[in-house]
């Protein structure tokens, strides 16, 4: 019995010890059954979500900034400029300071080398400036897409590229949007001031104006993008890397630009600034150039949630939004020519779309035609900042 006893207590002690290191005794160890979890849904890699606020950012950066150019008095252009500069790079750097993005600190070589691209920058979005302040949104749009057929033959020039009958076709269609859109916009100077020559004589006067200056910032944009691709190999920029540069490197120029070109007078500030609008042409100043790092963000998250095939689409398909746009905040004329440009160019945006995609797909093969089209087919291709 004594026996006994001292059996169950030592038992009771070795069961105690076991519960307190983790081990139980009432039943065998079972097999661990995995136990399926479901994914928990993650809002960055919903590819709605970067789409969405891509277009949106980009309309909202185009209405933005017509709707401080479409102030009849206004004139301080390179003011502007310089403070969508100040406002990005202060925002970038405060984004780098606080660890959510990085790049390169600033280097003099780096810095000479990347000037002559920020001279080109700064004739692309001054003449673009002068350009969406004489013509409507959708008008301007559709002009900017000549800029396409400028980079695809500067590309066949100087990277030796070729050029595909479906890409001929979606320039062609381009063309004919521009056409159509140039003929609305005189059309409708005509009928809507036809009783008053000197009126329409103004109008027609503002057009030309504007399709003028979208003539040289077709120019200017197509030798940017061109000159980036080509610098860009000397210094391996990346995407936040190029901003930075771009920013910090055309503030001065601008400022001594406004300061040396622009009227500075106390007259002409209280033009440019009316005390009834003055806030929110502030306001629209600070957030266009904030819109240029949403819009670099949103292109980035748009290709890492979905694939570059979707981001050029998506690009094609972003004309239509920006062009109606300009229909509903602003007086843009709405009419069936000017309605059937913005369609032709919608049009001509996909066709081109799908045939890069349809160019990316084939095999790298010299056609033919690229070896008569080129003049430099031994340079090296490049990458670009998408």
């Amino acid at each position: 019995m004594a026996e006994e006893e001292k059996k169950r207590f030592l038992e009771g002690n070795d069961m105690e010890l076991g519960e307190k290191q983790g081990r139980t005794f009432h039943h065998a160890p079972q097999p661990s059954i995995p136990r399926y979890n479901p994914p928990s849904p993650n809002w960055q890699n919903n590819p709605v979500l970067p789409v969405v606020s891509y277009c949106a950012s980009s309309i909202l950066m185009t209405v933005a900034n017509k709707y401080i150019l479409s102030f009849p008095d206004y004139n301080l252009n390179f003011f502007l400029l310089a403070v969508q500069s100040i406002v990005c790079v202060v925002a970038i750097q405060s984004c780098k300071t606080a660890g959510i993005i990085t790049y390169r600190d600033f280097k003099t070589d780096e810095a000479k080398k990347w000037f002559p691209i920020s001279l080109l920058l700064i004739g692309m979005i001054y003449t673009s400036t002068k350009a969406l302040r004489y013509l409507s949104i959708p008008v301007y749009t559709i002009f900017k897409n000549l800029t396409i057929i400028l980079i695809a033959y500067g590309e066949v020039l100087w990277f030796g590229g070729s050029v595909s009958s479906m890409a001929l076709f979606s320039f062609g269609l381009m063309v004919l949007s521009s056409v159509i859109a140039a003929w609305a916009d005189i059309k409708h100077a005509l009928e809507s001031h036809s009783s008053a020559g000197s009126a329409t004589t103004a109008q027609l006067a503002t057009l030309n104006s504007g399709y003028i200056w979208m003539l040289v910032n077709c120019l200017s944009t197509a030798a940017y993008v061109l000159g980036m691709r080509k610098r860009i190999k000397l210094t391996n920029f990346k995407d936040f890397d190029t901003m930075f540069y771009n920013n910090l490197l055309t503030i001065p120029i601008l400022l001594v630009s406004s300061l040396v070109v622009e009227d500075w007078s106390a007259v002409n500030i209280a033009k440019n600034f009316p005390i009834d609008a003055r806030n929110a042409i502030i306001g629209a100043m600070i957030f266009t150039g904030l819109s240029s790092i949403f819009i670099s963000y949103t292109s980035a998250w748009c290709v890492r949630a979905t694939s570059s095939t979707t981001y050029s689409m998506v690009g094609a398909l972003n004309k239509l939004p920006i062009a109606v746009s300009g229909l509903i905040f602003f007086d843009a004329p709405v009419t069936l020519p000017s309605v059937s440009a913005i369609f032709v160019g919608f049009v001509s945006g996909i066709v081109y779309a799908l045939a890069k995609v349809r160019e990316s797909s084939k095999p790298k093969t010299i056609l033919p035609t690229s070896s008569t089209m080129s003049a430099s087919s031994q340079s090296n291709r490049d990458s670009l900042k998408g």
